[in-house]
């Protein structure tokens, strides 16, 4: 595989994917944007769902059209030259016999998260040594994906190529990288993406963010400002001015368009804030480690409720079986029963906009 951190669409030859069909299994976070990204790109595209679910209707309704661009899951991917596996990853275990079955040589294998590959051991999902095996990870939520394509902009997303059967995948992960709206790819590895990602959600995106804002409102609260004022000031302005201003001109411009004050506070502050937080996201990232190393992805501190996705057997444990007695498969078919699992790209709300409904 070349060497390129960075790839553009310069970068792209899309005609390694003329005349390939490309289904995208799965129509929930990553579906819908980059399937209907690369319809609207020029490709053959079809998509692979569940007949009856709310997710093909949702398909039908973005105007895919069953029997000719929608499909069952395995016909779909039966007719396909490259697999877009976007299913989460609890589902990817359940359908992998299903899609494994339709993985023939010179087909293409693509995931946006590397969770199944990087774990195949406990998930089950081996592919075939003579099919390619791609990543194309979006750095957002599909919703984002769709709407920045429709902007004329793209979203950046991360690349990597765990098995070349063809010679060809350096060239077709590029190729469908770029097709499905990103702005511009860099390299990675399947391992590395997955590490990424779960510190990235717990840490900057979602965790560190919620537990600096509960900090600043409870210590502007504490010292009697009222929960309008602190809510505005803790929330409102980054997320409705600020951020929107970072995202399109970068930080440097901030800086440079912003009172003397701030910019004074900013550089008085900043490190303070690296020094306390980065010792936090040391151990974050050493926990997600640890724990998908160690396969606790399927342990917990206290008793919990386990359910076998294939067959409904119920376990009460720290852990899940290692094989579920009552249909023998793998502890990777296990979940939390009820549990609450935040998958790659889903819409989070910190709060709402409701002061005296903070938190």
């Amino acid at each position: 595989m070349q060497n390129m951190e960075i790839l553009h669409d310069s970068d792209a030859d899309f005609g390694v994917l003329n005349g390939k069909t490309i289904a995208v299994i799965g129509y929930g976070v990553q579906g819908p944007g980059q399937s209907l990204n690369l319809r609207d790109n020029g490709f053959r595209v079809i998509v692979g769902q569940r007949e009856g679910s709310a997710s093909w209707d949702k398909a039908v309704a973005d105007g895919w059209v069953p029997g000719q661009t929608l499909f069952g899951i395995e016909e779909a991917a039966e007719r396909a030259t490259i697999i877009q596996y976007l299913l989460s990853d609890a589902g990817q275990i359940a359908v992998w016999p299903s899609i494994k079955k339709h993985l023939t040589p010179g087909k293409a294998l693509y995931f946006s998260h590397g969770f199944g590959i990087t774990y195949k051991e406990r998930t089950g999902i081996v592919p075939p040594a003579d099919v390619d095996v791609i990543l194309i990870a979006p750095k957002g939520s599909g919703t984002s994906l769709r709407r920045m394509f429709l902007q004329g902009r793209g979203l950046n997303s991360s690349y990597a190529v765990f098995q070349d059967a063809t010679g060809r995948a350096f060239e077709r992960v590029v190729a469908l990288g770029i097709g499905v709206g990103s702005g511009y790819l860099f390299e990675t590895d399947f391992k590395r993406e997955v590490y990424s990602d779960l510190t990235g959600e717990r840490g900057t995106l979602m965790g560190a963010i919620q537990g600096i804002f509960a900090a600043q409102y409870d210590t502007l609260r504490a010292n009697g400002h009222t929960p309008s004022e602190a809510f505005n000031e803790t929330v409102e302005e980054l997320t409705q001015s600020l951020m929107p201003l970072v995202s399109e001109n970068g930080m440097d411009w901030m800086y440079a368009n912003c009172s003397t004050t701030a910019q004074r506070g900013a550089l008085d502050w900043w490190k303070k804030f690296r020094d306390a937080t980065k010792p936090v996201f040391e151990e974050l990232y050493r926990e997600v480690a640890a724990n998908l190393k160690d396969g606790k992805v399927f342990a917990r501190e206290e008793q919990q409720v386990w359910i076998c996705r294939n067959c409904g057997y119920t376990y009460i444990g720290k852990s899940a079986p290692m094989k579920c007695p009552v249909c023998a498969h793998p502890q990777s078919f296990f979940e939390l029963k009820n549990g609450r699992r935040i998958r790659k790209g889903a819409a989070v709300s910190f709060c709402t906009k409701k002061e005296n409904n903070f938190w």
